[in-house]
């Protein structure tokens, strides 16, 4: 690897197709009689087959001999190029808006507060800065250098094609549940615009919930909250449990229904419009944030609050619980190895800084969720004081916390009907944005193996809505009485083992297959004009990724496989059935289990040993590094003029050009 800036002009003269002791691919190889010729791996041109160098002019530009139209009147068999951001600021925000969650709202404080409140901090940023930053940068620059979505971009190594699909699959799962979130938000902020809120106090049929403060054994009677929570939302008092259903809640279906309506729409226009509407949905979660910490600071017993959410605990460093509970927020917050990021940076110029871009964004994010800490408990706190209990008892895990403890918080302060439309909002708001992502990451990467359907409006529009349809009817058993059950079986296993296992994969194949100091020189050729510090940065994430970032994936993997064992799946008092838990391990394992069906098809495919095929699965494709040129937008100052030094005639052949295709075309 050169590491300065300045030689990365010399790299894209020179680099090669495959990585350090991969054999030599079609196009590097020198022809009989002509030892000194070299042929460089970016044509100038893609709109054609065949590329005729004039070796009597070296200087002269190649010449496209084709019988095509030219690209001003493109015909229709010609695939369209992919589309770009309008700018960075668009990419920055809808990854800022991607990660940055509804995990992030309830979460993070509530991960922080069980894990020795501000002592927790320590091993998240460091599992940020050993396992966050290492992957989020992964990913950005492998869909940027590649301009491919999650299963296309895998041409760099064919072998490893399974962890495209293995993120699909995980991003299947994830929209599937997410979505339903959103729904439910929907349905309290309808329910936000009567006045007295449904769950307050104030309403007439919630007098007697608030009188009551009896107990019944251990049990503590149910609040309104509670109550419109269990019964009015999700009916769970309705169903006896996974095996029992039940019908599907009419409310929550038309809420669900008009989610996936707008999920269509922004995925329909792509991201020239969807960049956009970034400006307001990433932006605006963080205006509600800034009001209801002000709001908060305001308010009697908000300082309690906020003690109870950073009073530090040491001794709970010493608790493995505690490492595994920051890795898993990092990923959860970050969206590592579901596809999105990838897809994302497809769409990205070939120059942009993807090291600055994960600067900005992981630590951003993360500042974020520490910052929503604050709004959150500084309400909790108010909310302790009023009902004189401690915050450990108003403080709750997971949906809980946003549609149980807040919304009630919210109730208690004046004018409640203004701050709950605002918190609902700003939940949808942030929704959205994630779940844009994550189907961008679905619907790209079905683009790009079947790019016909990207030049189609009409085809294009068909599969999209089928798609968002498709969802929609497998999200129906997540809004029935016992929809909450099915709801956190798959929020359990969907981003468990099977993830980390991916992203292990990823790394691995990346670093030792594909070639770490390749990769490394990749990054170096997109961002020639990159700072000395950006080169500093990416020797530490070098590192990163040969050693310490896969060493803690085994660490957390190993745990999770131990707690899993041990640990009962559970939903309030209700424990899940052996056959339930076994489901969702199933899911789990379904996604991970694509990278050795789709390793052991690559293999095949190949000829000659075992040995002779392993090491044709592991070479890039002939297309791999072509891609960039569309991602450049026609601009030039990336595609070095080709070069031969002797009378030797270059004829590339389709498969040099075809993006999409799995096969080398050789039999070296």
């Amino acid at each position: 690897m050169k590491p300065l800036p300045e030689q990365c002009n010399e790299h894209q003269k020179k680099s090669s197709n495959q990585s350090p002791g991969e054999m030599p691919s079609e196009e590097t190889k020198t022809a009989p009689g002509d030892t000194a010729a070299k042929i460089s791996e970016r044509p100038a041109q893609l709109n054609g087959n065949t590329l005729t160098h004039d070796v009597t002019h070296p200087s002269a530009q190649p010449q496209l001999e084709t019988s095509h139209p030219s690209p001003a009147a493109p015909s229709p068999d010609n695939l369209l190029p992919r589309d770009q951001w309008g700018g960075k600021y668009e990419f920055l925000l809808s990854c800022i808006g991607y990660c940055v969650g509804l995990g992030n709202v309830w979460r993070f404080p509530y991960l922080c507060y069980r894990n020795g409140g501000g002592v927790f901090l320590i091993p998240y940023f460091i599992m940020l800065f050993i396992t966050g930053m290492p992957l989020f940068l992964m990913e950005l620059s492998l869909g940027q250098y590649g301009a491919a979505g999650p299963i296309t971009v895998w041409k760099c190594c064919p072998l490893l094609k399974g962890i495209g699909i293995g993120m699909l699959c995980v991003s299947t799962l994830v929209c599937l549940y997410y979505n339903v979130i959103i729904a439910w938000t929907f349905y309290y902020l309808g329910s936000s615009f009567q006045h007295p809120l449904p769950w307050s106090c104030d309403a007439l049929s919630n007098a007697p919930l608030c009188g009551n403060v009896t107990t019944v054994g251990d049990e503590k009677a149910q609040g309104p909250s509670e109550i419109f929570w269990n019964e009015k939302v999700l009916g769970v008092n309705l169903s006896a449990g996974l095996h029992d259903p039940g019908p599907v809640r009419w409310q929550l279906a038309l809420c669900l229904f008009a989610a996936w309506v707008i999920i269509f729409l922004c995925i329909l226009k792509g991201i020239r419009s969807s960049g956009k509407v970034v400006y307001v949905t990433a932006t605006f979660p963080y205006f509600v944030l800034l009001v209801l910490i002000i709001r908060g600071a305001t308010l009697e017993g908000s300082l309690q609050g906020v003690a109870f959410y950073l009073t530090p605990n040491w001794t709970a460093l010493a608790n493995a619980q505690v490492w595994n509970d920051a890795a898993s927020q990092i990923f959860y917050s970050l969206g590592i190895g579901v596809g999105g990021l990838l897809s994302m940076a497809s769409y990205n110029k070939f120059d942009n800084n993807v090291i600055r871009d994960t600067l900005v964004i992981t630590v951003g994010n993360c500042a974020t969720s520490f910052f929503a800490g604050f709004a959150i408990f500084s309400v909790l706190g108010h909310m302790a004081w009023r009902k004189g209990v401690k915050v450990a008892e108003v403080a709750d895990k997971g949906p809980g916390l946003a549609f149980v403890a807040y919304p009630e918080a919210l109730a208690l302060l004046p004018g409640s009907v203004f701050w709950a439309i605002m918190f609902f909002l700003m939940l949808f708001m942030l929704g959205i944005d994630t779940l844009f992502g994550n189907m961008e990451g679905i619907s790209t990467a079905v683009l790009d193996e079947f790019p016909q359907l990207r030049g189609n409006l009409k085809h294009k529009s068909i599969f999209l809505g089928l798609l968002c349809f498709a969802f929609y009817l497998m999200g129906l058993l997540l809004i029935t009485n016992g929809g909450i059950y099915w709801f956190t079986l798959i929020d359990s296993f969907s981003t468990s083992f099977g993830l980390i296992i991916i992203t292990l994969f990823m790394c691995l194949g990346i670093s030792f297959f594909y070639g770490v100091n390749q990769f490394c020189q990749d990054i170096v050729d997109m961002i020639c004009r990159c700072p000395a510090w950006c080169t500093k940065v990416l020797t530490y994430f070098k590192y990163c990724w040969a050693f310490c970032t896969p060493f803690l994936l085994l660490f957390i993997l190993t745990y999770i496989f131990i707690e899993m064992y041990r640990t009962p799946l559970t939903y309030g008092k209700y424990v899940f059935p052996f056959w339930g838990k076994a489901l969702g391990v199933c899911m789990g394992a379904f996604c991970c289990l694509q990278i050795p069906i789709w390793a052991i098809v690559a293999i095949s495919k190949e000829s000659g040993t075992l040995k002779d095929r392993f090491k044709k699965a592991i070479r890039p494709l002939n297309s791999w590094r072509v891609n960039n040129i569309n991602s450049s937008g026609g601009q030039d100052q990336h595609v070095e003029s080709e070069r031969v030094e002797a009378p030797y005639t270059v004829n590339l052949t389709e498969v040099d050009f075809t993006a999409m295709a799995w096969e080398t075309g050789t039999d070296a």
